[in-house]
């Protein structure tokens, strides 16, 4: 498969593209989940999946409610949470975070197109620009918002409504490019076009009813923009 039609109506008015960075741009909700586990068994807590799955996409305060929700007012949101992201850190110091497939590409083509970009991601913004920028992506966005600048993140469309005034383009006119199911909605709530590109989730049938594309890699917007 290349890039496949959805449920949603089809259209070519994009006049901007606006990329999530975790599991998008960057090979780092895998390497996440394998943090997660980590500091799972440290403390004897094994739904290390669900709790990853569920709070992809989420900012750092938004995920400590989502596992306190999940998981009741005794579990360490807060310290498990913060334990995985030191673990984080360790495993890429060590191992480096690599580039998912095409990522430095499609940004590349999507510049010379002169479409303008911008990112929208819930890790907090020190983390988000030292990343990028050691990935060599930085210079390719016009637009940066990250998930300590948003009152709510995805799935609320703050982040996402916000990502277009900074692009000064209307959302129906903008394209998110997102791996997770709480950035689709975000994406969709905000009146934008969703592509998916799945890293660790897969679309269930509702998701897939909103979106405009889904495709197996990045590769794949090249096929209409």
């Amino acid at each position: 498969m290349k890039s496949e039609n959805t449920g949603a109506q089809q259209n070519h008015s994009i006049k901007a593209v606006v990329f999530d960075m975790d599991g998008v741009l960057l090979d780092s909700e895998r390497i996440s989940l394998t943090a997660w586990k980590m500091a799972g068994e440290e403390i004897g807590f094994y739904k290390t999946e669900e709790a990853h799955r569920e709070c992809t996409g989420l900012s750092r305060s938004d995920a400590y409610e989502k596992l306190t929700e999940l998981y009741g007012p005794d579990f360490p949101s807060k310290a498990f949470r913060d334990r995985s992201s030191v673990i984080f850190a360790q495993i890429i110091q060590k191992d480096g975070l690599p580039l998912m497939h095409y990522a430095k590409e499609i940004l590349q083509y999507l510049k010379e197109k002169g479409y303008p970009l911008a990112l929208a991601s819930s890790t907090r913004r020190e983390v988000v620009m030292r990343e990028i920028k050691t990935a060599g992506l930085f210079d390719y966005f016009d637009y940066i918002i990250c998930g300590d600048q948003v009152t709510h993140s995805k799935p609320d469309p703050e982040i996402y409504t916000l990502s277009c005034k900074g692009l000064n383009v209307h959302p129906e006119d903008a394209l998110a490019v997102e791996d997770s199911i709480n950035g689709i909605i975000s994406a969709h709530r905000a009146g934008m076009k969703c592509l998916m590109v799945p890293d660790q989730i897969q679309p269930d049938e509702n998701t897939k009813s909103i979106l405009y594309k889904l495709c197996d890699s990045l590769e794949n917007i090249k096929d209409f923009l």
